[in-house]
């Protein structure tokens, strides 16, 4: 049988992770093991996934897509290419080269994974990460909540203990926290609690958003409202941000940002750590709010914790350490990558399914609670829009649950189900999931409402399937309910499919050979200016500490790179 791998598919990176003699391992893209989320085509319309597509954003934002995982489960199109591309077909872009990676490294075939998601996300977006990895070619065995994918990597070798450990997980587009019990082998998720829109993303939007001021108060020009500026400003924003987490100091350079009257306008700003921090504080005061939840639906204190286990990059910024360390009391542990856990642990999960004698078994809950829209009287009154819970949050994976209905008035024929996802007591406030409706109802005694049972299957993947039965005739419906807006047909599936393979067996060069070496000589010159800012934010860094020899050895380096780009005009 063709292998298993556990694909992590993040929104600022993904990672593939395996086990190999007992040992989860990430798979590796030659020296990079996380690849960036990122996809675009290059101006010739060559297809280009990871750290290419990232470098060319800059240059070419239009065309090039970054944190689709954003927007999985929404019914939009992104166009790209001359082509509208759903959310599913521009992730299926990012797992076709994750199972690229995972058969360079393995020297077989891979058809099934394991993919990860985050443990807050809905039913649709649920359901448009499965059809991401069919359309990419991926039996997916099984769909796994991020920080149980980790709690899994970090179990591994602690099957003698027992203990309770929070996996706060932030990274560049989501927010998760589970409550993780561990059990001599047995890791059961007891609660989860989240943000699908909470992230790296959100620290650097504001951090572009006060560079884009201070750039607009000096010159009168906004470059938000320029594109290429705004793309720049957003990658200067994302490595201000890196650099902060390790340096209290850090000046953002961008020349040439815009011009004005045929004269060109420079960005120089110097921006302090806690500058920084104040300005993502209110943010990161959201996920103590949700680790409380969590805690709270748990039955549990923070005292009740052995340990915080960090996952996701974002993790990195000093202020989440400590907030995080203040609101438990718990050092936080990062004894694992917390870029790479999560792949990890999606690897551990695919050994098991694949038979691999791990002394690891998971059970997994429902983030969010299921039910039906229903009416209740009132004084006389039918009262429409109620929330009728059948399986509330946190419940344990599988699940299986059944609860009468009656019909409003007595002879009525037909009922309409209208199943949502949320935790509002209204119901028209949650996700609507799907309806359908049920006809033909017959009364059970004469001159009673006829009445309905309905059941809700939940399985493993957090996939609903609903069914009903007419307790009067006996006649029954049985539906997989996704929200219909999003789901893609097997005929869809099987077009996007088509026109990735069409992607795939395009010729690189399209029989050109200047068209080949021109986007040689861009990719080239792509990495060579990532280079040098990376080295001209060093030197700076050295130059502000007073390191007199590394800002020496550093700035010999600089020079030599400039005198390399100059020498390729």
């Amino acid at each position: 049988m063709s292998p298993i791998i556990g694909i992590d598919l993040g929104t600022t990176f993904s990672a593939v992770g395996c086990v190999s003699r007992g040992r989860p391992a990430i798979l590796p893209n030659g020296a990079e093991r996380i690849v960036p989320s990122v996809v675009g085509f290059t101006p010739a319309g060559q297809l280009i996934v990871g750290a290419p597509a990232r470098n060319q954003y800059v240059l070419y934002p239009e065309l090039t897509v970054r944190s689709i995982k954003r927007k999985m489960g929404a019914d939009e199109k992104i166009p790209l290419n001359g082509r509208d591309h759903t959310p599913a077909e521009i992730s299926a872009l990012i797992l076709r080269e994750m199972k690229r990676i995972a058969e360079a490294n393995l020297g077989e075939a891979v058809t099934r994974a394991v993919i990860t998601v985050p443990a807050f996300f809905s039913d649709a977006a649920r359901q448009a990460t499965r059809e991401a990895g069919e359309i990419a070619g991926f039996t997916v065995e099984r769909i796994i909540n991020e920080p149980t994918a980790a709690a899994l990597a970090y179990g591994l070798d602690r099957v003698d203990e027992q203990q309770l450990i929070a996996v706060y997980d932030l990274g560049g587009g989501t927010f998760d926290v589970s409550i993780i019990e561990l059990n001599q082998g047995v890791i059961e998720v007891r609660a989860s609690h989240g943000d699908t829109h909470l992230g790296g993303d959100d620290f650097d939007e504001r951090l572009m958003n006060y560079l884009a001021d201070r750039f607009q108060e000096e010159t009168d020009l906004d470059p938000r409202e320029d594109r290429k500026a705004l793309a720049r400003l957003t990658r200067a924003a994302e490595q201000a941000k890196i650099a902060l987490s390790t340096q209290p100091f850090v000046r953002v350079r961008e020349e040439y940002l815009m011009e004005k009257d045929g004269h060109p306008l420079h960005l120089d700003v110097e921006l302090e750590r806690r500058e920084f921090e104040a300005m993502i504080a209110d943010l990161l005061e959201g996920t103590l709010a949700a680790f409380d939840q969590a805690l709270a639906d748990a039955g549990l204190k923070a005292s009740d914790l052995g340990k915080v286990l960090f996952v996701g990059g974002s993790t990195r910024i000093p202020l989440v350490w400590d907030m995080v360390a203040a609101h438990t009391g718990l050092e936080p542990m990062v004894e694992i990558n917390p870029d790479e856990a999560v792949a990890l642990g999606a690897g551990v999960q695919a050994a098991i399914i694949a038979g691999e004698p791990l002394d690891a078994i998971l059970v997994d809950v429902t983030p969010h609670s299921l039910g039906i829209e229903v009416g209740e009287w009132h004084f006389g009154q039918l009262v429409p829009d109620h929330y009728g819970i059948i399986i509330h949050r946190n419940t344990t994976l599988p699940a299986s649950r059944a609860q009468v209905f009656m019909a409003i008035f007595p002879g009525q024929t037909a009922i309409d189900v209208k199943v949502y996802q949320g935790e509002s007591p209204i119901a028209s406030q949650n996700t609507l999931l799907g309806e359908f409706r049920f006809d033909n109802l017959k009364q059970e005694e004469e001159g009673q409402p006829p009445r309905i049972t309905v059941q809700f299957d939940l399985d493993v993947n957090g996939i609903l399937n609903v069914s009903a039965v007419d307790r009067g005739s006996g006649a029954a419906q049985q539906t997989t309910l996704r929200a219909a807006h999003t789901r893609l047909s097997p005929s869809d599936k099987e077009a996007s499919a088509r026109y990735l393979a069409g992607l795939e067996s395009a010729p690189e060069d399209s029989g050109d050979p200047l068209l080949a070496r021109a986007r040689q000589v861009l990719q080239e010159r792509l990495e060579g200016v990532e280079e040098l800012a990376e080295v001209a934010a060093q030197l700076e860094a050295a130059k502000h500490e007073g390191r007199a020899d590394d800002a020496a050895a550093l700035g010999e380096q600089l020079l030599d790179l400039l005198y390399g780009l100059e020498d390729e005009e």
